[in-house]
């Protein structure tokens, strides 16, 4: 018996048709959410991320204030722009596309945005009103698999969960969230130094991937029944495809389908969720600055 796939288009779907009605409620009241995407180069995978982010934009009726940089912009002129967007009160959301140029430093560039309008929930301030459960914006990624856990009706609270990778992006933020009194999810934290890897995902319920390297979670690595988030995003050659290659995840999903209670697929799992997410946390901020003008 095959696994229920978990659908990410789907659930992305959803929670950007409930963003879009507030976004129509907003503006009645004369606030017009806006974000805007900073990328600077042409990284091929950057390109292709901001394309999306900016059609989700179009689609839940939000202003698209986004700026494209040439590779030789420099830090002090990346820097002068954020604090320009800082400055603008029509401006709810900046988002600096990661990875950003040798050049330039990406933690002082992540630093310069305002955390009142740091919709990707990396700035420090952010990081650390998740850590004590206070309200801020929360990481896309890791929001977009609590929703869908939600969504879905997979049970959390006990459960037993493995997360393996601990970047700041998904993994640590992820194990910070699944263990609120929300979730109740008791977590271990999986990285390059665990041993007998096999023996704590084979003990979990869920069973998260987001290490970045394919085959990390084989078939062998999980109990039946388990759920399974694959977080991952890795190019592989195929002949087939227009592009010459095709998009996998971190885990071996022909063999897992087969064993897991539910799957998300790549793509079409947690990708529409980050964006999905970056918009109602744009929508967030806008909402923030309606309850400032009262």
């Amino acid at each position: 018996m095959s696994a229920q796939l978990i659908d990410g288009k789907q659930i992305a779907s959803e929670v950007k048709q409930d963003v879009a009605e507030k976004v129509k409620a907003l503006k009645e009241k004369g606030v017009i959410p806006c974000l805007a995407v900073i990328l600077v180069g042409e990284n091929p995978a950057s390109v292709s991320y901001v394309t999306g982010k900016r059609k989700a934009l179009a689609e839940s009726g939000m202003k698209d204030r986004s700026e494209v940089l040439p590779e030789s912009t420099s830090e002090e002129e990346l820097l002068h722009l954020i604090a320009q967007l800082n400055e603008d009160k029509t401006v709810h959301g900046i988002l600096v596309q990661l990875p950003l140029p040798k050049h330039i430093n990406e933690e002082k560039v992540i630093n310069a945005i305002s955390p009142e309008k740091d919709v990707d929930g990396f700035h420090p301030v952010n990081v650390g009103r998740l850590m004590i459960g206070s309200k801020g914006f929360l990481p896309c990624t890791p929001h977009g698999i609590c929703v869908m856990l939600k969504k879905m009706h997979v049970k959390t609270d006990g459960a037993n969960v493995a997360i393996i990778g601990r970047s700041n992006i998904v993994g640590k933020p992820l194990a910070m969230l699944l263990t609120r009194r929300e979730y109740n999810a008791t977590v271990t934290l999986c990285h390059t130094g665990t041993k007998n890897l096999s023996e704590i995902t084979r003990n979990a319920d869920i069973v998260i991937a987001a290490t970045g390297h394919l085959h990390t979670v084989t078939a062998g690595m999980i109990k039946p029944g388990a759920c399974v988030i694959d977080v991952g995003v890795n190019r592989v050659p195929d002949a087939s495809k227009k592009s010459g290659f095709r998009l996998v995840g971190d885990t071996d999903f022909d063999d897992l389908k087969e064993i897991a209670g539910m799957i998300t697929p790549v793509p079409g799992g947690v990708g529409p969720m980050t964006i999905a997410m970056l918009i109602y946390n744009t929508l967030e901020s806008a909402e923030n600055t309606l309850q400032g003008l009262k």
